[in-house]
Order: structure tokens, then sequence, then C-alpha cells
């Protein structure tokens, strides 16, 4: 009898574990088929995007000194005429510069009437705003501005002729006359447009027109300033015009970085 309860309980025991056993087979059998039948949701991939480095910009900061061509060599081919201007400009931020010329002229006018020789020396200053914008590494201008002139001159009266209404006998001769008049001046306004563009390193050539407005002028006794120095030809009254053709060297003091952004854009998708 004892045996047989021995016997009993080991094959109970037996078959409880062998159970337990089946049924964590069948559980872990259907947890991975439950993992693997679980849909794949699809996840969106970030946007890559291209990133490029900014540009970095030099800007040069310093003077520029030049001379006026034209009038210096205006006197190869004019015997009436001899003069020199030199021009200069200082760069005080990114469009704007600061501008001067100073010159000097020997004039002589030959009129219907009288002959006159005006010599003096002239100075200008104002500013100009560069209108030009550049690409990378490039120093060109197209720019306007503005002048305040003053010129200090003498004029002489070498000959003139009389007036004679009725001329039976014909013209009367010239009149040597020789008189000179000293300390006159002269102020004006003027607006300048212009262009100058680098053609080696650091030489500039360029090209500019100014329209005037005489706005003070000392007259001699006696007959008017047919041509003031730096003003030009007084023919048309307050109003005047003027040009130079201009070689010049930029001399560089310091510099400033600029960044320039550039712009991200995404890359296609495939």
């Amino acid at each position: 009898m004892t045996y047989i309860l021995k016997y009993t309980f080991s094959f109970c025991l037996l078959f409880s574990m062998f159970l337990g056993h089946a049924q964590e087979t069948s559980t872990t059998t259907i947890a991975k088929e439950t993992t693997k039948q679980k849909p794949k949701t699809p996840t969106a991939k970030p946007e890559i995007q291209e990133v490029k480095p900014d540009s970095i910009k030099t800007d040069r900061y310093g003077l520029r000194v030049g001379v006026d061509l034209y009038k210096l060599t205006r006197g190869f081919y004019d015997k009436d005429y001899k003069g020199v201007e030199f021009t200069g400009d200082f760069r005080l931020t990114k469009k704007y510069y600061l501008a001067a010329e100073l010159g000097f002229e020997d004039k002589t006018t030959d009129d219907d009437r009288l002959n006159s020789t005006a010599t003096g020396t002239y100075i200008k200053g104002g500013f100009d705003y560069n209108l030009y914008q550049n690409w990378l590494d490039m120093e060109n201008l197209i720019t306007i501005g503005m002048r305040g002139g003053f010129s200090t001159f003498s004029q002489q009266l070498n000959t003139y002729k009389i007036y004679n209404p009725n001329p039976y006998w014909g013209e009367q001769p010239p009149v040597v006359d020789g008189q000179k008049f000293n300390g006159l001046t002269a102020g004006w306004i003027e607006v300048v447009m212009g262009v100058k563009a680098k053609v080696f390193n650091n030489v500039f050539v360029g090209f500019g027109v100014q329209l005037k407005m005489l706005v003070a002028n000392a007259k001699p006794s006696g007959f008017d300033n047919l041509y003031i120095p730096g003003f030009n030809r007084t023919y048309d009254g307050s109003f005047g015009i003027g040009f130079n053709y201009t070689v010049s060297y930029f001399i560089p003091i310091y510099k400033k970085k600029v960044i320039i952004p550039e712009i991200v854009k995404p890359t296609p998708k495939k």
C-alpha cells in the first residue's frame, strides 16, 4: 500500500510538471507569434537640409587720390588753357565717401568784344554715395553726390572793342588794356555723378559729370567774369556744367569683414 501511494504521488508530480512546461511553451510561442504579426508603422525620416557655410567679404577702407587727365592734357592742344586738378575721396561707411577736389586753372577767353585771362585756384568738398552693389571682392563705384566749391582768382583785361552802333567806317581796332583785377572770389554748389572702375590692383579709372549753380560771384569793375576757375565759363548765367576723366590710386588703411549668409535649401527627395 505504501509503494502504491508513493508511485501515485510521483506520477502526479511528474504530470503537473509536464503541464506547467507545456503551458509555458505555449505562452512563449503565442507571445512570439503576436510580436511577429505586429504591423510596422512607417516612421518619417527627418528632412536633411543642405547647409552651406556663410561667405565672408572683406571691405577695404582708405584714401583714394588721383588726377584729372582732361585738365592735365588739355594744355597740349589748347594754347589758351593751362590747368591741373587733384581728386581724393575717403571711405566713411559701406556706401558713403568723403570727397574733395583741388585745382589750378589759367584760361584766356576771347569774346566778341573783349579778351580776358582768368587765373586762380579752387577747392571743392562734399560727399559721394555709391549706388553700385558689388560682387564678392569687387570695388567698383557708380556714385552720386554733392559739392560746395570756392574759387579765388584774378582777371586780366587784355583787349576790348568799343561798341559802335553805326559802323560806317568799319570796326574800331581793339584797345590794348592789360588792367588786372586781383582778389576776386566765387562760390557755387554742384551735383556730381560719376563712375570708377578698378582696372588693376588699387588702380581706378573714372569719369564724372557736374551740374553747377553759381551762388556768389565778385565781378571786376567794367566787365563780367567770362570764366571762373573750377566753375567753368559763365555764358549760361548762374548754371554751368563740367566733366573730368580721372585715374586714381587707392591707399588701403584698414579692413572690415562682412558675413553674407547663404540661403539654406532642402535636399531633394530621391
